[in-house]
């Protein structure tokens, strides 16, 4: 009887350690989730995309390889191939259209023909974008991380067991500000880690990314990227597969992985336009 008490109390004494060893805190989750998106050397996953236009919300799907240093890209979207390599092609995409017209086309990935309604370019593709807005606001808040970002518990997203991570920003606004010197929409967004399509939608006056800035010119910015996010952190990889970021006005974008790889091998000749399984 005595062995077999001792056999139960050493089976909980385990489980208990187990349990405790299993507890991990909401800013230990966020900070292993940058240094899980800094390790990225390499990806494969399908990207589910809804943003909010000018007409309503726009929704995308496609197919993505991505190898970061040296910045490669491939994207298939419903008969449409994209390939981008850092250092070839004068800096431009080679697309390959599902439409009139119906040869290959070389795109600045920043140009309206690519970009239109479109929140992100092919710059962010990956997750060192979002991982810099995540870190620069965890930077910002500083010992108030608690107050903004809650752990809620766990959750099956697809397909996969991950933490659910909220952060709930009541202080978004949006501010004055005033242009400087060679300023475009895009590089105040980038400097102020926020994303330019608000600033786009906030400030009527301009039509798209590519309006002129004045210096001394004065326009409404957000003062944080987002109100409201929600946010699964794969509990195996530690990256976000699901995102959904909401502003004043409600759901303003959201993002979902689906089979993801994390540093697959991918050959070389995967980012070459005569790759046999490409149509260029």
């Amino acid at each position: 009887m005595r062995r077999l008490i001792g056999i139960f109390t050493l089976m909980i004494f385990n489980l208990l350690a187990f349990s405790q060893k299993d507890e991990i805190g909401c800013k230990d989750i966020v900070l292993k989730s940058l240094k899980a998106i800094d390790e990225v050397k390499s990806l494969k996953y399908h990207l589910k995309i809804t943003e909010r236009g000018k007409k309503g919300f726009n929704y995308y799907e496609s197919a993505v390889k991505f190898q970061k240093k040296p910045r490669k890209i491939y994207l298939y979207i419903k008969g449409i191939e994209v390939l981008w390599v850092e250092g070839t092609n004068k800096g431009k995409a080679l697309v390959k259209p599902n439409s009139f017209p119906f040869f290959n086309l070389n795109l600045d990935p920043l140009g309206d023909l690519m970009r239109q309604d479109q929140h992100h370019s092919l710059n962010e593709m990956g997750y060192d974008y979002f991982g810099a807005i995540i870190g620069y606001s965890v930077q910002k808040i500083g010992n108030k991380f608690d107050e903004l970002f809650d752990l809620v518990g766990e959750e099956k997203v697809n397909g996969r067991m991950c933490y659910k991570i909220t952060i709930n920003n009541k202080d978004f606004a949006y501010v004055d500000y005033k242009v400087g010197e060679n300023e475009s929409i895009t590089s105040i967004a980038r400097k102020l880690h926020i994303c330019e399509y608000m600033i786009v939608e906030r400030n009527k006056k301009f039509k798209d990314y590519f309006d002129i800035l004045k210096p001394g010119e004065i326009i409404k910015v957000p003062n944080w990227y987002c109100k409201k996010v929600e946010m699964y952190i794969d509990k195996f990889y530690f990256l976000p597969i699901s995102m959904k970021i909401e502003d004043d006005k409600g759901l303003f974008e959201e993002y979902n992985y689906m089979f993801l790889q994390v540093n697959p091998k991918i050959d070389d000749a995967e980012f070459k336009r005569d790759y046999k399984d490409y149509k260029f």
